[in-house]
């Protein structure tokens, strides 16, 4: 009998462990249908509903990818990574050792209701996805990164969960539907690859809520008040070596005040170029040039995602800088645009006329650099937008970058003309 009795109960230890097992590989999911990928929202828009994939990501599959394929009454779609029994009536992030990325506002919750920014706002079509570079846990802590659209968004240290961080997806209105791949495969060797350009970090001098990765300058401010301004200022200033630099719009992020120009070194660091005294600046998001005061006036056409913003200074021919004494002599070169038709001439020196006419109004070509004046000139995507007379502060003109709203990315090239 009880022979019996232990064979009973091992039978049972045994079913207990296959429950066990069942349970920890079991998708979970509230307020949610599942058909095949496909996850669409079931509740009333009061509720979160959450979704928990079975397994947690892990060397073999160390990410995934969730499609929008509605955006609902709402849009508020998140996607993250959360310990396995997290609460299905939370968003991903809102809870301790979770994090997501949130479509309808692009911020970032590290396990706290309150976001931060982080990235662009996401809409139907797009595709976000989340990962962690398995080769950085160290100490239970991994890097967790989120993309959109295959390009990287930003990265953070996270704490991992002892039992792994599962993939989850979090929505609250009706309507939203999304498309998951579980499977989805990020190339780990380009990313790698982009790691290990040099930084670019050199080239700048100051940078105030920007981040810098390669040539890539990105804003990572609140972008709430005309006081949360990111700033990156070059190291060096422009001369008759380099006197020309140009910036790709990659992303405009919310709003596009994006603002490239011409700035003293001892500039504010909340000041988009062009606002204070000792700058002059093209503005993205109005096309109006901004010259030492907070009033721009009409100057050229708007600039969106993909165009190519340049600033340059025309020297005068018999302009010297401090330590430029030896510089060669060099033919003119021309300024080639990087997209469309328009060719713009070199003009780093004034023509003869415009000497000339220089002389006759004040004969300033004998006094020191520092205060003398210069014309400066903006392009957009290789064609000439206007030219600006202002005078050089001491030091020189250092190339300013301005940004103020989530998700706005640049790409910079301080030395379009060289090589």
């Amino acid at each position: 009998m009880d022979d019996i009795n232990l064979h009973y109960r091992f039978l049972n230890w045994r079913r207990r462990i296959r429950d066990v097992r069942a349970v920890r590989f079991q998708e979970r999911y509230k307020r949610m249908l599942k058909n095949g990928d496909t996850l669409s929202y079931q509740g009333n828009s009061d509720e979160v509903g959450c979704y928990v994939a079975p397994r947690p990501l892990s060397k073999g599959n160390c990410y995934f990818e969730v499609t929008i394929m509605d955006t609902g009454v709402r849009g508020t779609i998140a996607v993250g990574l959360v310990p396995q029994f997290y609460k299905l009536d939370h968003q991903p992030g809102w809870l301790p050792q979770s994090v997501a990325y949130h479509a309808d506002d692009g911020k970032l919750y590290d396990g706290n209701p309150v976001g931060q920014q982080f990235g662009p706002k996401c809409n139907r079509g797009d595709t976000i996805g989340c990962g962690i570079y398995c080769d950085t846990i160290e100490a239970g802590l991994t890097t967790v990164f989120f993309t959109k659209n295959g390009k990287e968004v930003g990265s953070l240290v996270f704490p991992a969960a002892a039992e792994g961080m599962f993939p989850a997806i979090g929505m609250h209105s009706l309507g939203e539907e999304v498309r998951l791949d579980l499977q989805a495969e990020w190339d780990m060797e380009e990313a790698d690859s982009i790691m290990m350009v040099d930084s670019h970090e050199d080239d700048w001098g100051r940078l105030y809520d920007i981040r810098v990765t390669g040539t890539l300058l990105e804003y990572v401010g609140k972008g709430k008040s005309i006081l949360d301004v990111g700033l990156a200022q070059a190291r060096q200033p422009l001369s008759t070596r380099c006197h020309y630099f140009e910036v790709e719009i990659v992303d405009a992020g919310e709003k596009c005040y994006i603002a490239l120009g011409l700035a003293r070194r001892d500039y504010p660091k909340n000041r988009h170029p062009g606002w204070s005294q000792g700058s002059v600046a093209y503005h993205a998001d109005d096309g109006k040039i901004f010259h030492g005061s907070g009033v721009g006036e009409p100057f050229g056409p708007r600039c969106i995602e993909g165009d190519i913003m340049g600033c340059g200074i025309m020297f005068p021919r018999d302009y010297i800088l401090d330590g430029e004494d030896d510089i060669d002599e060099w033919d003119p070169l021309e300024v080639l645009p990087r997209q469309g038709e328009g060719r713009i001439q070199n003009i780093l020196y004034l023509n003869d006329e415009e000497e000339e006419e220089e002389e006759e109004e004040g004969g300033e070509l004998d006094q020191e650099h520092d205060g003398r004046k210069v014309m400066v000139f903006f392009t957009r995507n290789g064609k000439l937008m206007g030219r600006r007379e202002v005078v050089v502060p001491p030091g020189g003109f250092y190339p300013t970058v301005g940004m103020l709203s989530s998700g706005e990315k640049v790409k910079v090239d301080l030395h379009p003309l060289s090589g």
